[in-house]
């Protein structure tokens, strides 16, 4: 057996509590191991063990299963009915039998040898207030994505001489076209037609940019998108269409007129918010350039957004006061982290305890591009950004060498590296303000729709960034913030597509087994880059999603209900073709 693939550990993703009833049991192996058991049972069925008492358990076999590149994850969920678990496991290969112990490997002899201390893996109490806990409402619902000076001008009669006609094509980071929230609450109907249940809106508080990720002020909406008023006016009108409100929260670093870091600039080291900051050379804070001298901690060396110092406990009081107050004037319900891996655990957790304790609904998101393992764990965040899932299927789409069984563990990795309580909520998107347009990646309507149904079948809680809906273009930042084309929505091909996406969210919010957790990949189709995997709901019900990434028709099996599709027709789906179905 190869020993070095087998791994398991009673911690994190491996072994948790899903509820206050279940725990999930996970193991990888390697794929010469062909069958599984867990024998488990209560710790204390055969007493104490002071004795002679010898301890057997139950014995079940781990049926379900994720192929990843050079492992197998095994899954199963047990449900102890004392809320403690002991369990080892038998390791079945071709022509071996072995026992998995916390300690290692044993035979069969040597696990009935009288006498030994065997060193079970155990979870020695399921702590209802242990339990990671994610708001259930985040996996009903799909976000649309707003940069709000580019979004709608609802109050044009304002715009200053420094707002510039609305336009479409390319854009910079230094022009601003005067979107703003009454231009927001103004499209809400417009939004809850697509289906749109949940709006996640960059920074809106005042800043001098036109990003607003250069905070001024944090308790005061930005003069040009309005005012605390028309925030509440917007959130307001947006739940009575059953919308959610999310809003950018910029906590690793301000703007440079913030003014704790105006008077730490004046007073330097005397300054009583000197600590606010991560400043290694006071003589240099008003000098102008990057902070590649180190004179300063900046964002990513901007002079402009120096970074706040999250451990200080003056810096982790105020900025949770600041959500409490954006919860309680604005009526918020979910607030995304900035940076959400530079800020430190400890104001991370703080948050989490003031917030829950406020609003116990509230989703709290991370902005992490990598495995977030460390930041999941039930008292920091929800979830976070689901950008592997996304950089995973463009780098498959773009890569005609990549096989469907890449694509399948591309997949399966992104859904083996978190509890399942964070999979349900995960924040799945396929493009944003930090990346290329999704139509610009490949002009291709096929491909971009064939991305588009995988986004809307996975697990987790999927997003579209504002115009994906036509499939609008840009490149990247700041190109993809271009002012959304409102004098041409209504033309037959903008219409056709926003069709298409309403035919997808319509599938998302009305069949069950879209949200589903899940699913499984038969390969039951020849072509190598004919992707098909198969959802799984309640009541055994079964949804079929087929891609064809081949340049070449394929084959595929006729039956079962079609719910969407592209390029299909009888029992055939073209290159680049997208076929979704209820399965009898």
């Amino acid at each position: 057996m190869d020993f070095a693939a087998v791994y398991h550990k009673t911690t994190e993703q491996m072994s948790y509590a899903l509820d206050e009833d279940h725990l999930v049991v996970n193991l990888k192996t390697g794929y010469d191991v062909k069958q599984v058991f867990i024998v488990h049972g209560d710790p204390y069925a055969a007493g104490i063990l002071g004795g002679n008492e010898r301890w057997s358990g139950q014995r079940e076999e781990i049926i379900y299963q994720k192929r990843l590149p050079h492992q197998i994850w095994w899954t199963t969920t047990l449900t102890p009915p004392y809320k403690r678990c002991k369990y080892y496991f038998e390791l079945h290969t071709d022509d071996e039998v072995w026992y998995y112990f916390e300690d290692g490997f044993l035979t069969e002899k040597q696990l009935n040898m009288p006498g030994r201390l065997l060193q079970y893996f155990i979870v020695p109490w399921m702590n209802p207030a242990d339990v990671n806990r994610t708001p259930d409402w985040v996996n009903e619902t799909v976000w649309y994505q707003i940069f709000p000076d580019r979004f709608c001008n609802g109050r044009p009669d304002r715009n200053g001489k420094d707002i510039l006609p609305w336009q479409t094509g390319p854009v910079t980071n230094y022009e601003k076209y005067g979107g703003d929230l009454e231009g927001i609450r103004m499209k809400l109907p417009y939004l809850a037609d697509l289906g749109i249940t949940g709006i996640y809106l960059n920074p809106v508080m005042e800043s001098e940019s036109n990003h607003k990720y250069d905070t001024t002020d944090y308790t005061k909406i930005d003069p040009s998108f309005g005012d605390n008023a028309s925030m509440r006016r917007m959130v307001d009108e947006a739940h009575r269409l059953g919308i959610r409100v999310m809003v950018d929260a910029v906590f690793n670093h301000c703007g440079r007129k913030f003014t704790p870091w105006l008077d730490a600039m004046e007073k330097g080291e005397a300054s009583r918010y000197a600590d606010w900051f991560m400043v290694n050379d006071w003589s240099g804070v008003a000098k102008r350039g990057n902070t590649r001298d180190g004179r300063f901690y900046t964002f990513a060396f901007t002079d402009g957004m120096p970074k706040l110092n999250t451990n200080n406990p003056e810096v982790i009081d105020y900025f949770c006061g600041i959500c409490e107050q954006w919860i309680r004037e604005f009526d918020i319900d979910a607030i995304r982290y900035d940076v959400g891996n530079e800020v430190s655990h400890t104001f991370l957790k703080e948050m989490h305890r003031r917030l829950k304790a406020l609003k116990p609904d509230i989703y709290l998101l991370g902005e992490i591009w990598h495995d977030a393992s460390q930041w999941l764990m039930g008292d920091e965040y929800d979830s976070v950004m689901n950008y592997p899932l996304m950089s995973g299927i463009h780098d498959f789409f773009l890569d005609a060498s990549m096989d469907k069984k890449e694509f399948e563990y591309m997949v399966n990795r992104c859904y083996t590296m978190y509890m399942q309580q964070n999979n349900n909520v995960l924040f799945n998107l396929l493009d944003s303000h930090d990346t290329e347009r999704l139509m610009n990646r490949f002009h291709d309507l096929d491909i971009f729709y064939q991305q588009l149904a995988v986004l809307f079948t996975l697990p987790g809680s999927p997003c579209i960034y504002y115009g994906t809906e036509i499939a609008m273009e840009g490149g990247f930042d700041p190109d993809c913030r271009r002012c959304m084309p409102w004098d041409e929505i209504h033309t037959p091909e903008n219409q056709e597509r926003i069709g298409y996406m309403k035919e997808l969210i319509r599938l998302r919010q009305t069949e069950e087994v879209c949200r589903s957790p899940h699913f499984h990949f038969p390969n039951r189709y020849p072509g190598s880059r004919c992707v098909d995997y198969i959802k799984i709901g309640q009541e055994g019900h079964r949804l079929e999603v087929v891609l064809n990434c081949s340049g070449e028709a394929a084959d595929v099996q006729e039956g079962g209900e079609i719910l969407f599709a592209r390029n299909y027709e009888g029992g055939v789906l073209g290159k680049n073709g997208t076929l979704i179905r209820r399965l009898p």
